[in-house]
């Protein structure tokens, strides 16, 4: 089985999609006529956005919200950059929140990790070299 993609809700599409373009230098692939939903380019897997009122559509029992007033969700997304300290300069600059600074993770990683501008969290992380 393949794992072709990732939706995240969010409360403003716009806000998040120029979020992940200038903190995370994601360009945007697709953005649907309803300005609901939203893919940025990352590869072979899909990183999409969907305001929250599709979401609530779409799961109609509910769900729990991202947000930085509370605790993060049990759910990380991981980026590769090229340079982990230099993507970490750049995301915070553009309104990320620091949960864990630059660090070499005893496995070899180099590793840093925040939160979005909606509390989703995001890994900066490659293999040391």
């Amino acid at each position: 089985m393949k794992f072709s993609y990732c939706t995240i809700y969010v409360q403003d599409l716009n806000k998040m999609i120029s979020f992940y373009e200038k903190a995370f230098s994601l360009k945007t692939k697709f953005i649907h006529e309803s300005g609901a939903y939203a893919e940025m380019e990352t590869g072979s897997t899909v990183l999409s956005f969907s305001q929250t009122e599709l979401a609530e559509l779409i799961i109609p029992t509910g769900y729990v919200k991202a947000s930085l007033k509370r605790k993060p969700a049990n759910i990380q997304m991981g980026f590769e950059p090229s340079d982990v300290k230099a993507a970490l300069k750049q995301a915070l600059s553009f309104g990320a929140v620091l949960i864990s600074d630059y660090e070499i993770k005893p496995w070899g990683w180099e590793s840093a990790i925040v939160r979005d501008i909606e509390g989703n969290i995001v890994e900066l992380a490659k293999k040391c070299e």
